[in-house]
């Protein structure tokens, strides 16, 4: 049997005003089976169980795709089984999902039910404590996000002309008519949003694995001034209207912009990257931050470096906020998990696997 490719998204970001969900995302309600909505506090399984479905899932030979938490990517927030049109997930804050259609495609499962209450009613002001700087620490990450992304915005608009604009249409044009097979499509393809990258207390990660098991023709963007977008909303543009489903893939700095696109029909990606990473070969690269209008460019030279390292220090000050609260937050379950009963949060998962391999 041939081996599944590893994929691996976020569904949350921690962005420039907070965190930002695409959690309504997840599957297509309307075609899904079912929706397991994971309700409880810290250390009480709710990663552990997806972790072990996912693992036999894998081991079942079906499509497995990991949701991971943006504040621990280590952590699960969601495990997706397309071919079965399930979905487990973590629905507590800050990424709350409620039912759309309750029972009938959503159902609640109840972690709480694991914790010892009787235990853990001594250590409540222990708990508030650790909670209340958890919280603040997140508050700070995003004040600093918010003014590094301010910043970057300055450079964006520094170097995007209208003449840049047009140019970068132009190149989508090219890249269309020689990357797209053209095809009479009945209606265009779908669009599946998911982040590929994430500001987590590890710093800027980027799940470029996910990429590279789905997509074997990568188009390197080298993007140091946030300006794929706009070549890469011409692409999905005319992917879609040839009628291919595509991954779009949102900057976790400026949510409302593209960062990656991946097509996996036609094993096509465009990465926008500072860099190449190791172990990524560019079919193509297209070097965006050389794009602007000569003139342009040196001008703005002086204003680029002073944003470039100015916003680097901001996400810096967020990442090492995002760090004190990750441990905090371990310091958190570290108080729990004496007062978990794990055999019950594995029961729990035996009883949604077995009831997912009935559909």
């Amino acid at each position: 049997m041939t081996a599944l490719p590893h994929i691996e998204y976020f569904l949350g970001a921690n962005a420039p005003t907070g965190f930002y969900s695409l959690y309504d995302q997840l599957l297509p309600l309307e075609q899904a089976r079912a929706v397991y909505i994971l309700k409880g506090g810290p250390g009480c399984g709710k990663s552990t169980l997806m972790h072990k479905i996912g693992a036999w899932a894998e081991e079942a030979g079906l499509e497995t795709e990991y949701i991971l938490c943006s504040g621990d990517p280590d952590s699960l927030d969601a495990v997706i089984l397309p071919a079965k049109g399930v979905a487990i997930v973590d629905g507590t804050a800050p990424h709350v999902v409620e039912p759309k259609y309750p029972g009938a495609v959503e159902r609640y499962v109840n972690m709480g039910d694991c914790y010892d209450k009787v235990a853990l009613w001594p250590l409540r002001r222990e708990i508030m404590d650790c909670m209340s700087g958890y919280r603040g620490c997140y508050q700070r990450a995003y004040r600093c996000l918010g003014a590094a992304a301010e910043i970057m915005e300055d450079q964006r608009a520094a170097l995007l002309t209208e003449a840049l604009s047009h140019k970068l249409a132009k190149r989508a044009r090219g890249i269309l008519s020689r990357e797209i097979p053209r095809q009479k499509a009945e209606r265009p393809g779908q669009v599946k949003q998911r982040f590929l990258g994430a500001v987590t207390h590890r710093g800027s990660v980027c799940l470029y694995e996910t990429a590279l098991t789905q997509c074997k023709k990568i188009y390197v963007l080298s993007d140091s001034c946030s300006l794929a977008h706009e070549l890469l909303v011409h692409l999905l543009s005319g992917i879609t209207g040839n009628g291919y489903n595509v991954v779009a893939c949102p900057d976790p700095m400026a949510p409302e912009r593209l960062a990656h696109l991946l097509v996996p029909q036609l094993e096509l990606a465009f990465l926008t990257l500072n860099g190449v990473p190791q172990g990524i070969t560019p079919y193509r690269r297209i070097r965006l931050d050389t794009a602007a209008e000569g003139d342009v460019l040196r001008r703005s030279r002086p204003r680029l470096r002073f944003a470039r390292k100015v916003s680097a220090a901001l996400v810096e000050e967020a990442v090492c906020s995002l760090a004190q609260a990750k441990s905090m937050h371990d310091d958190l379950e570290a108080v729990y998990n004496p007062h978990v009963d794990f055999d019950q949060a594995g029961a729990m998962a035996q009883d949604i696997w077995e009831e997912i391999l009935t559909f």
